[in-house]
């Protein structure tokens, strides 16, 4: 089936689904200038480096016959990228999204923003290569719940089991349809440890279930099961009781656990 139909077929259109065009070349273009990039990315990325103290948000630059890897996530992601890089350092160069990822609903929004502002030909002298890996994770946002703008389990949850199948499936679509030889994996959602402030213990599981049910019909989508590899090690890892996130041990970790899932795919 050519690439209209199958749009047609699985009707994007209806659902929002923003095809970009793949005017991306394989090899990174000698117009490609530095500084025009850097530029750009630090206007995308604003203060939010300083925000989360990490520099998973520096500025990379991709370097020709080396594999460009994209990692996708929320802050549990933003605190492991810097080692994943540093795991990676010789094999391939280690991009991140410009921002906390969010839930299921700002995927597509978010990568289409990455590739429209940083990507040839909307950027010139901009980026201008395929992704060969995308590594990519969205659920802990999607599982808690908000009054207002505020953590609260007695607000309203971010996205019901339902919406977010429904989410993740369009976005597997997006990716399938925009980056055709793109590798995916995708990372399960890490534990929500009990008394979480805004979580409730056990969600992370049913929204992993969920996920791989989803997952199902894209076998090629490779799992990176950070629940599992996380879980033995809760209690030790978290940063204090009820806390989502981790201490530098937990990051350490994750970090290397995911560079190793990525170099299989390299």
């Amino acid at each position: 089936m050519k690439r209209k139909e199958f749009i047609k077929a699985i009707g994007l259109g209806s659902l929002g689904i923003s095809v970009i065009p793949n005017v991306f070349s394989t090899n990174l273009s000698d117009k490609t200038n530095e500084e025009t990039c850097r530029l750009q990315w630090n206007t995308l990325c604003g203060n939010i480096g300083e925000v989360y103290k990490t520099d998973a948000f520096k500025y990379v630059h991709p370097q020709k016959q080396k594999p460009n890897v994209l990692i996708y996530g929320d802050s549990i992601s933003i605190l492991y990228t810097s080692e994943a890089r540093k795991q990676l350092a010789d094999k391939a160069t280690v991009f991140r999204l410009f921002k906390n990822g969010g839930s299921s609903h700002d995927f597509i929004p978010n990568m289409n923003t990455l590739q429209e502002t940083m990507f040839q030909p909307n950027l010139k002298e901009g980026w201008d290569f395929n992704w060969d890996i995308i590594h990519f994770n969205v659920g802990l946002h999607d599982l808690k719940y908000l009054k207002g703008r505020n953590l609260n389990k007695d607000g309203v949850q971010v996205s019901s089991i339902e919406t977010y199948k429904l989410n993740l499936t369009n976005s597997c679509n997006y990716l399938k349809i925009n980056f055709p030889k793109t590798k995916l994996i995708f990372a399960t959602t890490t534990p929500v440890p009990a008394n979480a402030k805004g979580r409730f213990e056990g969600d992370s599981i049913r929204y992993n279930k969920a996920a791989l049910e989803v997952l199902a019909n894209y076998p090629d989508i490779v799992i990176n099961d950070l629940y599992t590899f996380t879980k033995p090690h809760l209690e030790a890892w978290a940063q204090e009781p009820g806390n989502v996130h981790y201490k530098d041990v937990g990051f350490l970790a994750h970090g290397k656990e995911v560079a190793r899932i990525i170099s299989e795919q390299l």
